[in-house]
């Protein structure tokens, strides 16, 4: 089974910011089931069992912040249990550059969210944590929604196996 998987945050870096949330979308069949964890719901345990059954993880930008950041922030090294493929680098061989958004207009890949980036993503989180403002944290996880079902899309743009 095929998995993709991003993540939000509070910030850039994972010695003093926290992930607020994973989102995973998982193919089954044609189906995408997308299992997203939020907040203090995010633990390691939880990311295992969600990923029970998952061979590979394709990512956007994965290797060098996702992957990472859950690494540090939850002590769980997601490329030694699955494999991991970073379709950043696919975008890169074919003239692609810029981060997944650009990308995704590049190649005309629709998206609800239009306009709302990863500062945004932040200012939603904490929009929902500070004002208790369900709408934010809805905008915020269907932003996250449409990053892991885009990046399935782009991958079968890219023909990647």
């Amino acid at each position: 089974m095929r998995c993709y998987l991003d993540i939000e945050t509070t910030g850039m870096s994972w010695k003093h910011e926290e992930v607020t949330v994973v989102g995973l979308a998982i193919e089954q069949g044609q189906a995408m089931k997308v299992i997203q964890l939020v907040g203090e719901a995010i633990s390691a345990a939880r990311l295992i069992e969600s990923l029970r059954g998952v061979e590979r993880i394709y990512t956007y930008n994965g290797s060098r912040f996702d992957l990472p950041f859950l690494r540090r922030r939850l002590g769980v090294n997601l490329e030694t249990v699955f494999a991991h493929r970073d379709l950043m680098y696919d975008c890169w061989k074919h003239k692609l550059k810029g981060g997944l958004k650009k990308v995704e207009q590049t190649l005309g890949i629709a998206r609800a969210t239009q306009g709302i980036d990863g500062w945004m993503a932040v200012r939603l989180w904490w929009n929902y944590v500070n004002n208790q403002d369900r709408q934010s944290l809805r905008t915020l996880l269907e932003y996250n929604r449409e990053d892991v079902i885009n990046l399935r899309t782009l991958r079968e743009k890219l023909s990647v196996p």
